[in-house]
């Protein structure tokens, strides 16, 4: 089964950077519409970007937008969260989805935390 697991998160002050990353796994040759999404105490989640399975398409939500970007290698089935300017609002749980045929897939989460 397709199996997702994020890596790159941590502590950064306001104004750092942070590259989030999901690997892929159970599916060789199979490229699916991958995203970010996150959820913070208290709120709901919610999509930060998300990419087609080409890459050449992607979308993100406003709060985030000139800030992160989202990227794809397909040929190391792996998902990239490029995230600039970090501010303490940014601070969740970033988690990993691939859109399957018939449900979203999930990773565990990663926790970022902005705070100085």
């Amino acid at each position: 089964q397709v199996q997702l697991v994020e890596s790159g998160g941590g502590l950064v002050q306001p104004g750092g950077s942070l590259r989030l990353s999901c690997g892929v796994s159970g599916s060789p040759n199979v490229f699916y519409r991958m995203g970010w999404h996150r959820q913070a105490p208290g709120k709901e989640r919610e999509l930060v970007a998300s990419i087609s399975s080409g890459g050449t398409n992607t979308n993100y939500a406003d709060s985030v937008k000139g800030r992160f970007a989202i990227s794809r290698d397909n040929n190391k089935n792996t998902v990239y969260l490029q995230m600039n300017s970090l501010k303490p609002e940014d601070t969740a749980v970033y988690y990993c989805g691939a859109s399957l045929p018939s449900r979203t897939a999930w990773g565990q989460g990663t926790q970022v935390t902005v705070s100085s």
